[in-house]
This record gives C-alpha cells, sequence and structure tokens, in this order.
C-alpha cells in the first residue's frame, strides 16, 4: 500500500519575530516494513537555510533557519511512504516467554540485544517505578510469551484508561495518567513504555501516523488527524514489535512511523527558538494520510 502524507503547521505571531530557528521530526523513516519514496518540504516565508539530517536513532529531521521579520510561519510537508504489513497478531505465542527473556537480556552478547539495552534505562519523560511495575504485572506470568504479556498489557491500557485530549499536556506527570486513568495517545504510549521498563524489558516510543480514512466497513482509528504515538517492545532473538495501546491493535499497515526514540521529548514534531518579538501565538496542526 502506498500512502501520502501531508503534514501541515502554522504559528501565527502578534508581534513579528526577527529570526527562528527550528528542529523537525516530520519525515517518515525508512524501517523493514515501510519505505519512504520522497519527501516534498515547504517553508513559508522561504527559510534561508534548510538541512536533513539523521539522529542519533537513525530518524530523519530537517533543521531550518529564518533570520528576516515575519509574524506567521508555515511548514508544509509531503512524503509519499510504501507500507507492507508485517505484524500478524496469530505470532502472539511464538518467540521467547517473560522468563527466558528477562535471561537472554541478562547474558546477552549480541549486538542487536546490547543495543536495545539503552530502552531500559529512565528517560526523560519516563522513568521506572513499583507503581508501573505493579500494574503491568498481571500480565507477565513467568512462562508467557513475552509479545502475549505485552499485548494483554496494550489491551489492559484500552478498557482501563479513557481517551480525554482535555486532560493532559506535553508535561502531565506519568504517575498523574495512572492515578485518573486518563490521557491520550502519548500518555498510554509511555504508561506502556514505563511498565515494560519497571519489569525489565526494552521499550522505545514511536511516533507516526495514522490513515485517516479508514477501508469501507472498518472504524477510523482514534488519534488518526493528528500525528499519533504508540510502542515497541524488544524480544531478545525475534527483535521489535509494535502496540498501539490507544486502539488496542498492533500496526500493520494503516500506521506510518516517523521516528523512535526513548519518549516523545526524542522525537518532537517541532521544536525551536524565536528571537526578538513573537509575543501571543497560535498554533494550528493539520494532518491528512490518504491510500494512492
Amino acid at each position: 500500500m502506498i500512502y501520502r502524507i501531508r503534514h501541515i503547521t502554522r504559528y501565527a505571531y502578534d508581534n513579528p519575530v526577527s529570526q527562528c530557528y527550528n528542529k523537525a521530526h516530520l519525515l517518515p523513516r525508512n524501517t523493514p516494513s515501510q519505505r519512504c519514496l520522497d519527501s516534498r518540504i515547504s517553508i513559508a516565508p522561504q527559510a534561508n537555510w534548510l538541512q536533513e539530517h539523521t539522529d542519533y536513532f537513525g530518524n530523519r529531521y530537517c533543521y531550518f533557519m529564518l533570520n528576516e521579520p515575519h509574524r506567521s510561519l508555515e511548514i508544509d510537508i509531503t512524503s509519499r511512504i510504501e507500507v507492507t504489513p508485517m505484524q500478524p497478531e496469530n505470532a502472539l505465542d511464538l518467540g521467547c516467554s517473560v522468563e527466558d527473556a528477562r535471561e537472554r537480556l541478562a547474558l546477552a552478547a549480541d549486538e542487536a540485544t546490547l543495543d536495545a539495552h539503552e530502552f531500559l534505562l529512565d528517560s526523560a519523560m519516563i522513568r521506572a517505578s513499583a507503581p508501573l511495575r505493579e500494574y503491568a504485572e498481571p500480565s507477565f506470568a513467568p512462562q508467557r510469551s513475552l509479545l502475549s504479556a505485552t499485548r494483554d498489557l496494550t489491551r489492559r491500557i484500552f478498557e482501563d484508561f479513557t481517551y480525554d485530549p482535555e486532560f493532559s499536556t506535553i508535561a502531565t506527570p506519568l504517575k498523574d495518567v495512572l492515578k485518573h486513568k486518563r490521557g491520550v495517545c502519548q500518555d498510554f504510549a509511555h504508561l506502556a513504555i514505563g511498565c515494560l521498563r519497571s519489569l525489565g524489558f526494552p521499550a522505545r516510543y514511536v511516533s507516526g501516523y495514522l490513515e485517516t480514512l479508514p477501508p469501507p466497513g472498518q472504524e477510523k482509528l482514534v488519534g488518526a488527524d493528528a500525528s499519533h504515538a504508540w510502542f515497541a517492545v524488544y524480544s531478545p532473538g525475534d527483535g521489535w514489535f509494535e502496540f498501539d495501546p490507544t486502539n488496542d491493535n498492533m500496526p500493520a499497515g494503516q500506521h506510518i512511523v516517523t521516528a523512535w526514540g526513548r519518549d516523545y521529548a526524542d522525537v518532537t514534531p517541532l521544536q525551536g527558538v524565536i528571537f526578538d518579538g513573537g509575543g501571543e501565538q497560535t498554533l494550528e496542526v493539520s494532518v491528512d494520510v490518504a491510500r494512492v
């Protein structure tokens, strides 16, 4: 399946801005299940300098600068992505058990597993804790497959927590999400990652998009009109597997990956600084993901 993704971000300022510097994680990356065919970046006013880079985690991002006065800024990025589904849910009982995964992680000498260890550590927005471990433990019986246990955790988050865009902001602590059982896709991804790390399993944050209009007869997924977030867990010897607690599924065709990292802070869609001016500002974001 080939998708066309268009992500438009607009800022309007009360006062002219003399300069701005920005970093955008809005260019889809290549993965085993997707290939970016092309991307087009349009910035208005025209950027004085723009360059694409690859970050520590292998994500594509663009860095741009405007040094002319402006009262608005629009970043319009269009990409074409070829997606090949690779995560059948009937494979959940395959792979190592919860107990075996812990042993393999402790004794690992292969490069993939050693690299996964950095996703066991606390990060800027996610810290392992006893409450997170206690919430997750009922799903992780020692002899159960790690993937099946993670799928059960995904289902429980979907059933126990309410999707509420009014509850949280980027700065809402994970402990508040757990306490009130409310949040959005970013919160639910952070929650699952915190649970897994608290149990000793590597997990990473995945940022991307969902198909805006689903195939006939299928329900529209939550989060399809903006950037979406989910997570991936590492199973030693098997690799990384993705799960979406907001929609209670495993991504398989309708999810397009932009970037991954330890948490949201590593892959913020757009961040930057402005100098001299600005005042109050308004932000508008629109996302369209359509089958070609």
